[in-house]
């Protein structure tokens, strides 16, 4: 039985493309001088690391990317941050599995600081035995960092027992470098090849779905 359930945040709790796409099209913008005439093309940069995402996704350099996190956070932290809203179903199916006596935590690439700022305000924060996200700094960044410290805040239980619920690949590969199985979800922004080429256990396609298949196994 899966006790450790660690979700990602957004795509999996919330839809954020909004706040998102929006401040990344500020950030290319301001700083890259690129136009992007149809935000919804920018929806890659939901997910992965910042730096990441404005080099793989526009070909940026390293000084230039990390230039684009820069800016991009400033129009974040001010506006992006509750341009976002919480799936349907998603405060049902965390009662459930906390009331099923599972432990909840949160493994989000966002920064912790905005994390936690995003729970409260839904009013999520209190399904969450642990809450963990990237550093400011950087130090904590990519998924699989994330994942190892979320274990740790955990007291490392054992991966039998544990699983990552998240939308995109980098989900699936963090967990898998930490032994974790991934149940991947289909109402965010990844699409269930991406899902199934990464090899996440199983799909679910509604957060209901999502709670019937974690209390189920």
């Amino acid at each position: 039985m899966y006790r450790y359930l660690l979700f990602d945040l957004d795509g999996t709790l919330t839809d954020s493309q909004e706040g998102i796409t929006k401040s990344a099209d500020y950030a290319l913008r301001t700083v890259a001088g690129i136009h992007t005439d149809d935000l919804s093309t920018l929806t890659p940069y939901i997910g992965p690391p910042l730096i990441d995402g404005f080099m793989e996704n526009h070909h940026l350099d390293y000084d230039t990317a990390v230039r684009c996190k820069d800016a991009y956070r400033s129009r974040y932290e001010k506006v992006g941050l509750f341009e976002n809203r919480v799936y349907d179903g998603i405060p049902e199916a965390l009662a459930r599995l906390q009331a099923a006596g599972r432990t909840l935590a949160l493994a989000t690439s966002k920064p912790e600081v905005f994390a936690q700022r995003i729970l409260d305000h839904f009013d999520l924060t209190r399904y969450f035995t642990v809450i963990c996200g990237a550093t400011i700094d950087g130090r904590i960044s990519q998924k699989g960092e994330v994942i190892e410290e979320t274990l740790r805040r955990l007291n490392n239980p054992s991966p039998a027992e544990t699983i990552m619920v998240g939308d995109r690949r980098h989900d699936v590969q963090g967990a898998k470098a930490h032994g974790l199985d991934t149940l991947g979800v289909l109402f965010g922004f990844g699409s269930a090849e991406e899902l199934q080429n990464a090899g996440a256990a199983a799909l679910a396609e509604t957060p209901a779905a999502m709670a019937d298949w974690l209390l189920a196994h």
